[in-house]
């Protein structure tokens, strides 16, 4: 689960540490409170998983719960951002950086690289 954290002017958004989910397991939702609260987050902007057609899936429920919950704790308010095709752009921008394959392959790269495509996506919009 890849962070990114935006510039105090909003207009930049650059990568933070990534989180390791385990399949089946809730949301770190404590874990993301602490490092919101730490970075004095002001609003939350989440990656939405939709189908490549552009419907929500399940997990997109699963997503909506989670960050609300979050954005209940820390009292902000929460965006979430089509994230189709995130990973494939991510993946591509890290190999661009002309790494060796096994540190363009990492998984931890290519979720905070896809962090920052969405987070940056939505500054560009001109959301505050």
């Amino acid at each position: 689960m890849g962070l990114a954290l935006s510039d105090p002017t909003s207009t930049i958004a650059t990568p933070l540490e990534t989180l390791h989910r385990r399949k089946g397991r809730r949301a770190p939702i404590a874990r993301l409170e602490a490092i919101a609260r730490d970075h004095h987050v002001g609003h939350l902007v989440i990656g939405l998983p939709l189908s490549l057609e552009g419907a929500e899936t399940d997990w997109c429920a699963e997503i909506r719960t989670a960050g609300g919950r979050l954005a209940e704790r820390l009292g902000v308010g929460v965006d979430y951002v089509d994230e189709r095709l995130t990973s494939v752009r991510a993946e591509r921008a890290v190999r661009s950086l002309g790494l060796p394959k096994k540190e363009r392959e990492r998984k931890e790269r290519v979720d905070a690289a896809a962090a920052v495509l969405i987070l940056q996506a939505w500054l560009d919009r001109g959301n505050p």
